[in-house]
């Protein structure tokens, strides 16, 4: 599949749209920390595809997806539906971070640590 079908098909438009409007709190906190290249300079996208997957965030320069994910995650078949899911986008080197709503507002910092330690170690 060429990039030009793999990223942000158009089929997937009105979707990623839809996403975007009617995003979580937690989805809009991270947001605030990731736009306008808050983080370390670089570009975040939100709603982002690869392929038939729409994940919440992506830096594609540094092939790093950040998922945020509720409660209902913590059921053990639907972080076997994750696991599969994040073997999708790692499969063309991109790297999946996975955190919990709540540390979005309870542990901010320690969130963009961790993501400065997969942009630091791509540099």
């Amino acid at each position: 599949m060429n990039n030009k079908n793999l990223f942000n098909r158009k089929g997937l438009k009105s979707f990623r749209s839809s996403l975007r409007n009617r995003s979580t709190s937690a989805e809009a906190a991270l947001w605030e920390m990731l736009k306008s290249r808050k983080l370390n300079g670089r570009k975040f996208r939100r709603q982002y595809s690869i392929g038939y997957y729409i994940v919440d965030f992506c830096c594609p320069s540094e092939k790093l997806i950040i998922e945020l994910d509720g409660d209902p995650h913590g059921e053990y078949h639907k972080i076997q539906e994750d696991e599969i899911r994040d073997n999708y986008p790692e499969g063309f080197g991109f790297t999946v971070l996975r955190f919990e709503n709540r540390i979005v507002f309870q542990e901010p910092e320690y969130l963009k640590s961790e993501i400065r330690k997969v942009i630091n170690r791509k540099e």
